[in-house]
């Protein structure tokens, strides 16, 4: 099934866009592909990127997240050759860095696993922050906000490599079967007590 991606906000991508264009934005930043791109460049695929606030939900509480911004893949040619962040200011939405990685390779590749997935999907990014980690999340049913809503039990997330130790990367896996992995990762260990 073909996936839903959002309208990114109209002045988020205006943001990116006169970013773009502007010689010294792309020159101060730290994205050599960037710099060095040959031809025409278009920021793509926008992706409202969401944070995990905490891993471990209190009690009968669903995990909690927040839109942080939005993320635009920069394309020159056939390739994504680095991506860029917006954020929300008290004055709307604005340009926040460029920057180029694994994560964006990645991302492109999840992208189209995702799409021969069965059924309709609603492509997100989710950050998690204490395990250092980004998944492309699916959220399923019919959608009525991108920035706003919950992880529910049956959507997808698909890590992306690089992924924690212990945690496919690029295999997608239910809210339900994942969370608890990731529940175990940052749940504080006891210590063991020594006799004296």
């Amino acid at each position: 099934m073909p996936l839903h991606v959002p309208p990114a906000p109209a002045p988020a991508l205006r943001s990116v866009l006169a970013a773009l264009g502007s010689p010294s934005a792309v020159r101060e930043a730290r994205t050599p592909s960037l710099r060095s791109a040959q031809g025409p460049v278009t920021a793509e695929l926008p992706l409202p990127v969401h944070v995990l606030d905490q891993v471990v939900p209190h009690g009968d509480r669903r995990p909690r997240t927040r839109l942080a911004g939005w993320r635009f893949l920069i394309r020159c040619g056939d390739r994504a050759v680095a991506a860029a962040d917006t954020m929300l200011t008290p004055d709307g939405w604005a340009f926040s860095h460029f920057f180029e990685g694994p994560y964006i390779t990645s991302t492109g590749l999840a992208l189209q696993q995702a799409e021969a997935l069965p059924g309709d999907h609603h492509p997100r990014l989710l950050s998690v922050p204490e395990l250092y980690m980004l998944t492309l999340w699916l959220r399923g049913g019919r959608e009525t906000d991108p920035a706003t809503g919950e992880p529910a039990a049956a959507d997808l997330l698909v890590p992306l490599a690089p992924a924690p130790p212990g945690i496919a990367a690029h295999r997608p896996h239910r809210v339900a079967d994942l969370l608890p992995v990731m529940t175990s990762r940052v749940a504080p260990v006891p210590l063991l007590g020594f006799p004296a």
